[in-house]
């Protein structure tokens, strides 16, 4: 258990709850439940409320609290090109999308010098499946302009391997948007505490 994890989660809850005489220990229950500092950010509404001592102050603290964290790592991406910065790309994608329970997909809108225009939710699944419709990405792309783009979605799973169908929906949005000129960069899948490439691996 990291000093500073605790001591920076200790000051969160006295900030969140100025009543509760016992902030360490609530502190200690948080970081055996979900290990870090980080991850108490990223941890599902449901799980958090399962340990005791949280309520909606505390609740409502910590995802004001992740929201500044992910606005923070997305800066870190703007005006760059971003697939020439892999670790941040990776740092923010799982502050997004490391820790949801059901599988997201989403889209990151490239210009044509591979800076972000935009980060966009596209569908929201089931646990193992997010159904993708090319169309849609492609209509989409076109209307924010956009020369490129990087696939992404998550595993609840924590295992980052593609599936066929995570696959054959990649060379199918593939095929569809260079037919407009544009052109499907990766496909990054988010485990928990892992990802993976498709153009890393070559499979694009």
């Amino acid at each position: 258990m990291s000093q500073d994890d605790r001591e920076s989660l200790i000051r969160l809850i006295r900030l969140a709850m100025p009543r509760n005489e016992q902030p360490a220990i609530l502190a200690e229950n948080l970081l055996e439940r979900f290990g870090s500092f980080p991850s108490v950010l990223a941890a599902p509404t449901q799980a958090l409320r399962s340990v005791m001592g949280v309520g909606p102050h505390m609740l409502s603290a910590l995802k004001v609290f992740r929201e500044a964290a992910v606005r923070l790592q997305r800066a870190s991406l703007e005006d760059c090109e971003v697939l020439l910065h892999r670790d941040q790309l990776h740092i923010y994608l799982a502050a997004v999308l490391a820790r949801e329970v059901i599988e997201q997909f989403h889209i990151l809108f490239l210009d044509g010098e591979g800076r972000l225009i935009a980060d966009e939710s596209q569908a929201r699944g089931t646990v193992n499946h997010t159904p993708v419709y090319p169309r849609e990405v492609v209509r989409r792309a076109l209307e924010l302009e956009a020369a490129a783009l990087i696939l992404v979605h998550n595993h609840p799973s924590g295992d980052p391997t593609p599936s066929r169908d995570d696959v054959e929906m990649t060379k199918q949005v593939a095929a569809a948007a260079t037919v407009f000129g544009i052109v499907v960069r990766d496909h990054i899948i988010v485990g928990n505490g892992k990802w993976l490439s498709f153009a890393d691996t070559n499979r694009m």
